[in-house]
């Protein structure tokens, strides 16, 4: 088991976090091996609801850090038209937890961490 908040392995049957003190529920912190450490501390909420209102713009990817392809999305959608499209597989990716930031941290956290 990893912590929700920092990453870190945790020992069994434990609450909270002896690393950073974050209380630990059952299905919060039980994440992958290979994502302990690559979790963004940007919300999944947040980014979820700029690519579903604002996304054919690429405002979610803004709001990651990734002004590059947020930049293309605009262009995409001035231009051909396909930035609605690219916005709704964007929107499925952060909804399944598979979207990452520009950091390559998964957006895991519905909550932002600071």
């Amino acid at each position: 088991m990893f912590c929700k908040n920092c990453g870190k392995e945790l020992p069994e049957n434990t609450n909270f976090c002896p690393e950073c003190g974050a209380a630990q529920s059952a299905g919060d912190s039980v994440y992958r091996k290979e994502m302990a450490g690559k979790i963004s501390r940007k919300s999944r909420t947040v980014a979820a609801l700029l690519a579903f209102f604002l996304g054919y713009l690429g405002v979610h990817r803004f709001y990651v850090g990734k002004v590059g392809t947020g930049i293309l999305q605009i262009l995409a959608t001035c231009c051909f038209g396909l930035g609605a499209v690219w916005a709704l597989i964007d929107f499925v990716i952060i909804l399944c937890g598979n979207f990452k930031d520009s950091e390559g941290c998964y957006l895991i956290d519905w909550e932002a961490r600071y």
